[in-house]
C-alpha cells in the first residue's frame, strides 16, 4: 500500500507514540485530582502546553486543548456569537473554507447572525481588497491558513491587519498549516487559531485552540473547571503529550521535511507533465508543499480513486470530511474549474515518509490507468 492522502491524516510519529505510552499504561491518573498519583499527569499537561505555545510563539495560558480542529473551529465561531449577547453578529469568511467553518456559519445564520463569503481567484487566493470592501466594525473574520483540497496559502498577516484596522476579531483555521509552515501568532496578529494533531503526525482525537489572552471567549463545553475553566472534560493526557511531541519534532525538522517533500512533488509533476495526459493542476503550485490537486479531462475522479485503490494507492477526491458525497467540491467550483475537468479531480498529498520509488511507481500506473479510462 502506498499512502498519498496525508492531508486527510498522517502516520503517528514513533517518538510521539513512545511519549504517550506511560500515560496510557502507568501514569494514567486524572490530572485534576489532588493526590500524588496525579502529579505526573498534571506536570505532563503543563509541559505539553508550554511546548505547543513555544512552537507558535504564544503564552501557555493561550493554549486550550480540544478534541480536534473541528471543535476548535466551532468554539471560535460559536463562542464569538455567544459573546455578543444577542447583538447583531457578522461573520466574514471565504467560499472555500473547510466544512467545520462553513457549517458553523450556517448554524449562526439560522440563529439570526449574518455571514458574508469572500470570493477567491482561480488559484484559490483571497484578494485583500475584497475584505477591505466589505469589512465593518465588530465582526469576526475567519479565514483558513491553507486550503485542505488545493493547498493554497492565504496572506493571513495582511488579512488580519485589515480586520484589526476595522476593530474586528480574526480567527484562522490552521489545521493544514501547523507543523508544515513556520507560524508565529504574535507576528501574524491572529486572535484565534485552530489546530489538529493528526495532521502533523500526532494522534487522532486531540487538537487545540489558541485564544489571545486579551480575548474573553465564553466556555464551549460546560462542566468541570478544566482548561482554565473554559473547556470542561477530563484531559486526554496521553494524546496531549503525543501532540506536543509530534509538533515539536515537525517544527524542528520543518526545513528538512519541506525540502524533501518539494523534491518529490517536482518529480511527480515533471513526470505527469511529460506524460501527455490531459489534466490541469488546481491552485498556483506555490501552496503548501505536497498538496497536489489534479483534474483530468473526461474521466470520473471517483472511479479513478477506486481503481487506484485496487492498485494499492490511497488518494482522495477532495476533503476527507466530505467523503460520502460524490459530487464536485465547493472548492473546485469556487476556483472555476471547467466542468470537463472538474469531475475528474483527485488530491495527492505527500509527506516526509513518501519515497522517490513510490512516486515513480505511481506515475507509471496512473499514466496507464488514465489512458485506459479516457478511451
Amino acid at each position: 500500500m502506498i499512502y498519498f492522502d496525508n492531508a486527510a491524516t498522517t502516520r503517528l510519529d514513533t517518538d510521539a507514540f513512545e511519549a504517550m505510552k506511560p500515560y496510557l499504561l502507568c501514569d494514567f491518573g486524572n490530572a485534576s485530582q489532588p493526590y500524588s498519583f496525579s502529579r505526573k499527569p498534571k506536570k505532563a499537561l503543563k509541559k505539553a502546553r508550554e511546548i505547543i505555545a513555544k512552537c507558535i510563539n504564544a503564552f501557555p495560558e493561550e493554549i486550550y486543548f480540544t478534541s480536534c480542529g473541528t471543535e476548535s473551529d466551532n468554539w471560535a465561531l460559536k463562542g464569538y456569537y455567544l459573546s455578543q449577547n444577542g447583538k447583531d453578529v457578522r461573520i466574514i469568511t471565504s467560499s472555500i473554507e473547510h466544512h467545520a467553518v462553513l457549517n458553523c456559519c450556517k448554524t449562526i445564520e439560522k440563529l439570526g447572525g449574518r455571514v458574508d463569503y469572500l470570493p477567491v481567484n482561480s488559484n484559490g487566493e483571497i484578494d485583500t481588497l475584497s475584505l477591505e470592501e466589505i469589512v465593518s466594525q465588530n465582526s469576526l473574520v475567519s479565514i483558513m491558513f491553507v486550503n485542505n483540497e488545493i493547498g493554497s496559502i492565504q496572506n493571513i498577516k495582511d488579512l488580519c491587519s485589515i480586520a484589526h484596522k476595522n476593530n474586528c476579531i480574526f480567527h484562522t483555521d490552521a489545521v493544514q498549516a501547523i507543523g508544515h509552515l513556520r507560524i508565529d501568532v504574535k507576528d501574524l496578529g491572529v486572535d484565534m487559531l485552530s489546530a489538529s494533531a493528526h495532521k502533523f503526525n500526532g494522534p487522532k482525537g486531540i487538537g487545540f485552540l489558541y485564544i489571545n489572552k486579551n480575548m474573553n471567549l465564553p466556555s464551549f463545553i460546560d462542566g468541570g473547571s478544566q482548561e482554565f475553566g473554559k473547556r470542561a472534560g477530563t484531559e486526554n493526557i496521553a494524546s496531549i503529550v503525543g501532540m506536543a511531541a509530534a509538533l515539536k519534532k515537525n517544527c524542528e525538522l520543518l526545513e528538512e521535511n519541506t525540502t524533501r517533500i518539494k523534491k518529490m512533488e517536482r518529480l511527480l509533476m515533471d513526470r505527469l507533465y511529460s506524460s501527455g495526459l490531459d489534466f490541469r493542476r488546481n491552485g498556483s503550485g506555490n501552496g503548501i508543499p505536497g498538496n497536489i490537486s489534479l483534474s483530468f479531462r473526461g474521466i470520473d475522479g471517483e472511479l479513478l480513486l477506486h481503481r487506484l485503490d485496487l492498485m494499492g494507492y490511497s488518494v482522495s477526491t477532495g476533503s476527507a470530511c466530505d467523503g460520502k458525497k460524490n459530487q464536485i467540491s465547493h472548492v473546485i467550483k469556487a476556483i472555476g474549474v471547467n466542468k470537463e475537468y472538474a469531475k475528474g479531480t483527485i488530491r495527492i498529498s505527500l509527506s516526509k515518509d513518501n519515497t522517490e520509488e513510490e512516486i515513480s511507481l505511481f506515475c507509471n500506473d496512473i499514466e496507464q490507468l488514465v489512458k485506459t479510462l479516457v478511451k
